[in-house]
């Protein structure tokens, strides 16, 4: 019998498991129906609502505002003045064009 615990698999037998490796593709255009999103609404949104994560949530970067939003809420405010400074950092970034593609990968339009 085949030992699998220690990573010895028989010559010639295929993995048993094998996961898909996706990663976007930035700069596709978007597909039909997709919404593409405004690079100077995500900059402003940044600036001014950085802390609560609103512009990530608008890039479809659910996790990461969810993140934001939590650490501003639950640290009685304290970290919201963390977050406040990262929000405007990406929003910079974001109207410098250093940040030019959403969460799927498609170009943010000017």
């Amino acid at each position: 019998m085949a030992d699998y615990n220690n990573g010895y698999r028989p010559q010639g037998q295929q993995p048993m498991y094998n996961p898909p490796q996706y990663q976007p593709q930035a700069g596709i255009d978007p597909p039909p129906g997709y919404p593409q999103r405004s690079r100077l609404a995500a900059g402003v949104l940044a600036i001014t609502l950085g802390a609560s994560g609103v512009h990530s949530f608008y890039l479809g970067n659910t996790s990461r505002g969810l993140m934001q939003l939590l650490v501003s809420m639950l640290t009685c405010g304290f970290g919201a003045v963390v977050m406040m400074i990262w929000g405007i950092l990406d929003g910079v970034k974001l109207l410098d064009g250093r940040i030019n593609t959403d969460a799927n990968g498609v170009y943010l339009k000017d």
